[in-house]
């Protein structure tokens, strides 16, 4: 009966005199160069690829310590495990990348202040970044990293230059931290410079708008639209507010007798409180939901309890087969129309948006927000919406 195992002895070892690869049984090989070098490999098949490793130099390495490693080894592929993942992090005391990105959306969760970005994150590091999930640390490199952007490196350039640098941010840490050393492989300036096209630059602005003369008549369509979510981006395009604010909108923040809505700087980008005196349309859109209300939130999701997604309001665009054009882009589409149709101060335009004017001693001065001034001018946007006449003062 031939052996499947063991097949190796150490008389047998020092007999070889041609190079080679000579099978011990399990896994194990002896690999002997050109030169009569020897050294122990390992190799397994995953997904139909076979694999190899290499478990050191002979006699360095004894047939003895070989076998033990190529044993340990066999457990990992049994249990569904790269064996060589486990053998570097047992090494070197590195994570897998999984393991990474769990602690690091943990610590550094505090910052993203914005809901959809924090999403956003998730997104990249846990489905994006899913085929490095396995891997560990230290042996992330180049090549991995040019594998998973090259796809959408021009077919969606945003996208990849975020997915980059969350990447990049991920293993700076990771450095930071001992389990990885050397060159970051997601570092853009002269390293994947080198490698990946120059991407084609957005025009002007962080987000597609609107042109605004074409605003009055998607509101028409938009107002044959059912459900929350639509009924939610009309009333961002009409308060010129962000999504998340909207998004995030509870019935006890509204004044009734005195037609505001009053944001806690809370949940503002700019951690100011902000006003936004109510129109008639806006009155007009909320008061069926105010009378129907089945939650603390204004535009409910699925769960009473919870708000609408981060991602509704884009889908109502999708569904209207809206191209270049976002829902916090109306406060783009807001602006250029202060701008070219009528007469209202810029820093009038700016603090219906909840911008800061000016420097930090302006802004100490200045502790008036001009309501009764903004209350004009959204009244003005609103009723330029519903018609598109040109209300300039």
């Amino acid at each position: 009966m031939v052996r499947s195992s063991n097949k190796l002895t150490v008389i047998a070892i020092a007999g070889i005199k041609a190079k080679g690869r000579y099978s011990d049984g399990g896994g194990l090989y002896l690999r002997v160069s050109p030169q009569l070098n020897k050294s122990w490999v390992f190799r397994w098949v995953r997904h139909r690829v076979e694999n190899e490793m290499g478990l050191g130099k002979y006699p360095e390495v004894s047939l003895a310590e070989a076998r033990g490693l190529a044993f340990d080894a066999r457990r990992h592929v049994i249990a569904g495990r790269n064996p060589r993942t486990e053998r570097d992090r047992e090494r070197i005391g590195s994570k897998l990348f999984s393991e990474l990105i769990e602690e690091y959306l943990r610590v550094m969760g505090h910052r993203w202040t914005n809901e959809k970005t924090s999403w956003q994150w998730h997104k990249t590091l846990k489905d994006f970044a899913k085929p490095l999930h396995r891997r560990a640390v230290a042996e992330i490199e180049t090549t991995d990293v040019v594998k998973l952007l090259q796809p959408i490196w021009l077919k969606t350039p945003e996208k990849a230059a975020k997915a980059r640098m969350r990447l990049e941010a991920v293993l700076d840490y990771a450095k930071s931290k001992g389990w990885r050393e050397g060159e970051n492989p997601a570092r853009w300036k002269g390293h994947l410079s080198n490698i990946l096209p120059p991407r084609k630059k957005l025009s002007k602005g962080h987000h597609p708008a609107m042109p605004y003369q074409d605003v009055p008549a998607f509101i028409q369509r938009l107002t044959e639209q059912q459900g929350i979510a639509a009924s939610g981006l009309l009333f961002i395009i009409l308060t010129c507010c962000r999504s998340g604010e909207v998004r995030q909108a509870k019935w006890e923040q509204f004044d009734w007798d005195n037609r505001l809505w009053t944001l806690p700087a809370s949940a503002t980008k700019t951690k100011v409180e902000h006003r936004v005196p109510l129109t008639d349309a806006m009155i007009e859109l909320l008061e069926p939901l105010r009378d129907q209300q089945f939650s603390e939130y204004v535009f409910p999701g699925q769960k009473p309890h919870k708000p609408l997604s981060n991602m509704a309001f884009e889908a109502v665009m999708r569904r209207m087969k809206i191209e270049n054009a976002t829902p916090h882009g109306f406060r783009s589409s807001f602006r250029d129309w202060c701008g070219d149709e009528t007469e209202y101060p810029r820093e009038l335009a700016e603090a219906c948006l909840a911008h800061k004017i000016g420097n930090e001693v302006e802004q100490a001065y200045r502790r008036s927000d001009a309501l009764e001034k903004r209350r004009l001018l959204m009244q003005a946007w609103s009723g330029y919406c519903s018609i598109g006449a040109t209300t300039a003062m």
